[in-house]
């Protein structure tokens, strides 16, 4: 692999100086790192991020990021090269929702074919099925589980990296890390995004290292404050010179297994073993056929690909005359989306979780996706409301299961990353730390200066409770060395004809990721509209109780409508954060979300 050269240059913005990074690209020009690039508004819709290109293009969820990632490309990187540097600075600049505390699913299209690169955290070798329980065997209040030492995961996002890297990098591992290690050095502004997260956040404030960190005598810290992270620095500074090792032992590792175990809120039972015994998974994705389409997700552990496909599989023999008007779904359509989420979920619920632990149904995930079984259990489906609760899981070719379904229970956080690079390969990576500052523990690998990067809550995506009332197991429940079953759906698309890749997608947003990502398929492949009105959609959720409709984007009288048909309907704010590229005659397009702060950029 041969290095590009990195230059610095020093720039002025809004009063301050710093020193832009700058990547000699294939043509010998100079092109800067630009962190001047102040991020979209956090609440309400902003303008959509929308871009054409022709050679190659990202879309991240802040624009430094997507920055960082446009310089790898511009340099020559690969795709998997751009993620890396797009996920260095996300750590930084977005640390609620990803870093290298946690996980993440990377679909890649390459010359090598698909692969599914699987760094979803474990569950450590001492974790039981009763790890979220009380004394008196009830599970623990969502957030009581999730901001303290119990819910940190084994974190995996840098050895799958590395591993995707060693098959798929251009440029030289250490030179990934530079835009982020700069940024970190210098400054970033923070986002309004950020401080009003921070605002709100009252766990956070707990932990000494991020009450320092975050806030100035409890206030928040203010948008545009010029915020450095000298601990994040010389932790991405050590990966980057001695790779993904120097994490996972040493000081880096011993300082995340003493904040694990020393926990005030509830020890964890992270060890040093539980580091170094950490392996990414390359798995097989799942490719489906839909219309002239092949749309290819990721297998178990996430959820993602095979619900989302239940969802569009059952909706082709449910079809209605006009699915959108006016820039909202129709109350028939939402009608049949809404009850056939409410399917998939239940057998979501029932079936799906690490495939180390857990068989698929008749020994092949597919069968959840057979085009008989999908028809019956569209049969389901009538004129009213199956209402909450209502939907039972089915039982594709007569397959036995002992497990119990699993009880609907929070989920949060993530962002996603589309990326093709000037090679033709595509990548579409989702990647977490869980819920909003995930853990709430901020790590600085024994560094003892100031920042740092956080800890992800990843284990209370299992199961609370490890079995039913009839002392039947649940599938996702807790299990040492397991994976917790994610939402995660990174995907992309191809022509079934040609073999042409068309889109790659994602989006954050916990269990509703499938909602949004295959709710986008449609708009964008069937409805074919364009993608900064596919990302602007409104949202309507269901895990299968209450039904969802984002706050002030529906009419009154679609609401009415839908209490009519028996649906429990509410508003709530749903903010999804999809990213979108689409293969295009004329190169590639995408938009991103104006719910969050993404950018696109590209050639």
């Amino acid at each position: 692999m041969q290095s590009t050269p990195l230059f610095l240059r020093c720039t002025k913005w809004k009063g301050f100086t710093f020193s832009a990074l700058l990547l000699l690209g294939s043509s010998g020009s100079l092109h800067a790192y630009d962190a001047a690039i102040a991020p979209e508004a956090s609440s309400g819709l902003t303008n959509t991020s929308v871009f054409q290109a022709q050679t190659f293009a990202v879309a991240a969820a802040n624009p430094l990021a997507t920055e960082a990632g446009y310089q790898i490309l511009r340099a020559g990187g690969s795709a998997v090269d751009a993620a890396i540097a797009v996920q260095a600075m996300l750590t930084l600049v977005e640390p609620q929702s990803s870093g290298i505390g946690g996980g993440a699913f990377l679909l890649l299209s390459s010359d090598q074919g698909m692969q599914a690169f699987d760094g979803r955290e474990t569950a450590p070798a001492a974790a039981t099925g009763d790890l979220f329980l009380n004394d008196d065997g009830e599970p623990l209040a969502f957030m009581e589980a999730a901001a303290s030492g119990r819910s940190v995961g084994v974190p995996g996002l840098l050895k799958m990296l590395e591993l995707a890297h060693q098959q798929h990098g251009v440029l030289d591992w250490s030179d990934l890390f530079a835009p982020a290690v700069q940024l970190a050095e210098e400054g970033f502004p923070v986002s309004a995004r950020l401080h009003t997260l921070l605002e709100g956040e009252t766990h956070l404030r707990e932990d000494p290292l991020a009450a320092a960190f975050y806030y100035d005598n409890g206030e928040a810290l203010p948008e545009g404050y010029i915020l450095k992270n000298p601990a994040l620095a010389a932790i991405l500074r050590q990966i980057a010179e001695q790779g993904s090792q120097v994490f996972y032992q040493g000081d880096i590792a011993d300082d995340m297994v003493n904040r694990v175990q020393q926990h005030p809120a509830g020890s964890g039972g992270l060890t040093l073993e539980d580091l170094l015994a950490y392996q990414p998974a390359v798995r097989e994705p799942i490719c489906t056929p839909w219309k002239v389409y092949d749309v290819c997700g990721f297998p178990p552990p996430s959820s993602g690909h095979l619900t989302i496909m239940q969802v569009l599989g059952m909706l082709e023999y449910l079809p209605v005359d006009t699915p959108v008007h006016n820039g909202e779904q129709s109350v028939d359509w939402l009608h049949r989306f809404i009850e056939v989420a409410r399917l998939s979920f239940a057998d979501r619920a029932l079936y799906i979780a690490d495939p180390d632990f857990v068989e698929a149904p008749g020994g092949d995930w597919n069968t959840l996706l057979n085009p008989r079984y999908l028809a019956s259990r569209a049969a389901i489906v009538g004129d009213q409301s199956m209402g909450n609760g209502g939907a039972q899981a089915g039982n594709p070719q007569e397959f036995f299961t002992a497990y119990a379904p699993q009880s609907d229970q929070p989920e949060y956080g993530t962002s996603h990353i589309s990326i093709v690079d000037g090679m033709g390969n595509a990548l579409a990576m989702t990647t977490t730390i869980e819920a909003a500052f995930g853990a709430r523990i901020l790590a600085d690998g024994g560094t003892g200066l100031a920042g740092g990067y956080l800890l992800n809550n990843e284990l209370t995506d299992f199961s609370f409770r490890p079995g039913d009332a009839e002392g039947r197991l649940i599938a996702n429940r807790v299990e040492p060395g397991k994976r917790p079953r994610s939402s995660m759906s990174p995907t992309l698309v191809f022509d079934t004809e040609t073999g042409e890749w068309v889109a790659s997608l994602g989006s954050p947003g916990g269990a509703a990721i499938i909602h949004y990502t295959a709710r986008s398929l449609i708009a964008l492949l069937d409805w074919q509209l364009a993608p900064s009105e596919v990302v602007g959609l409104p949202h309507t959720v269901t895990l299968g109780g209450p039904v969802w409709l984002e706050t002030d984007r529906f009419a009154p009288e679609t609401l009415s409508a839908l209490e009519a048909l028996g649906h429990d309907v509410s508003e709530r704010d749903l903010t999804s954060g999809i990213q979108l590229l689409i293969n295009i005659p004329e190169g590639i397009t995408g938009a991103a979300d104006p719910r969050r702060e993404g950018r696109v950029m590209g050639d």
